[in-house]
């Protein structure tokens, strides 16, 4: 386990996976678990460490280690990200899923040295009346101190099975205000628009989907590659908004250039 504090006091707790001077892949998770609760995204780290990278597999503000030194908003959170970059000091690639996707799309253009980008199935234009006006709702309930409402609010369109199963987390309904940075993040993505966010992006870009994934993805996977200067949209072992790490891991190796 290692730590750094980010310019504005925060403490990000992360997993260093692999050897120093690699390119390192900053994994940005979205509106889910802790790193310790994330055997995929271990495992994936692993492995490309394995291939001769390196990984730094970090827990969100607010979340597991990661301790806020004021409010959890998207300028915290790219601040982390940025610092996290920076401690590796090799060229990097962000890799975000699911609302992290909109989050690495904004850090990308303050990420010095952006080896590549990979967006694993971003809910980016599958919003009924769009983020802004989705994320303005939930947004209003955290303002009422309305949290359990807010979750729900958050969590319109998904699976219900999902919004039970964090009905029995102890950070439940709290957990809410962790995911202000998403909300944010996706809620700016698409009122700026893929192409302007992407305007400063040089690195390639990969947009991908599991073998089975929810409706709407893969359209979206290929509108945001075509807006990228280097993008390409493909599909990826994995199922139901999860990869296998195994397939990540070869996929990020090739994106670095380590695979024979």
């Amino acid at each position: 386990m290692s730590a750094l504090i980010t310019p504005r006091g925060d403490r990000i707790v992360y997993d260093d996976l692999g050897s120093t001077g690699a390119t390192t892949a900053i994994f940005i998770s979205g509106a889910g678990p802790t790193r310790a609760e994330d055997p995929v995204t271990l495992a994936t780290g692993k492995a490309f460490a394995a291939r001769g990278g390196r990984a730094f597999i970090a827990d969100r503000l607010g979340r597991g280690d990661s301790i806020p030194a004021g409010p959890i908003d998207l300028d915290a959170q790219l601040e982390a990200i940025d610092a996290l970059s920076r401690e590796a000091d090799t060229p990097v690639i962000l890799i975000g899923h699911s609302s992290g996707c909109a989050i690495a799309m904004l850090a990308a253009a303050r990420t010095t040295d952006l080896a590549g980008m990979v967006l694993w199935e971003a809910p980016l234009g599958l919003f009924e009346g769009g983020a802004p006006s989705w994320w303005a709702s939930v947004r209003a309930a955290i303002d009422a101190d309305d949290l359990e409402d807010a979750v729900a609010r958050y969590m319109v369109g998904m699976p219900p099975e999902w919004l039970e199963e964090l009905k029995q987390s102890p950070a439940y309904p709290q957990i809410v205000l962790g995911w202000v940075p998403d909300g944010e993040a996706l809620s700016t993505v698409e009122e700026r628009g893929y192409r302007d966010v992407l305007s400063s992006v040089t690195a390639p870009l990969l947009a991908l989907v599991g073998s089975e994934t929810f409706p709407g993805m893969t359209a979206t996977a290929d509108e945001l590659a075509a807006s990228a200067s280097d993008g390409r949209s493909e599909q990826l072992a994995g199922a139901w908004h999860s990869w296998e790490p195994e397939a990540m891991a070869e996929r990020l190796a090739r994106l670095a250039g380590l695979a024979g």
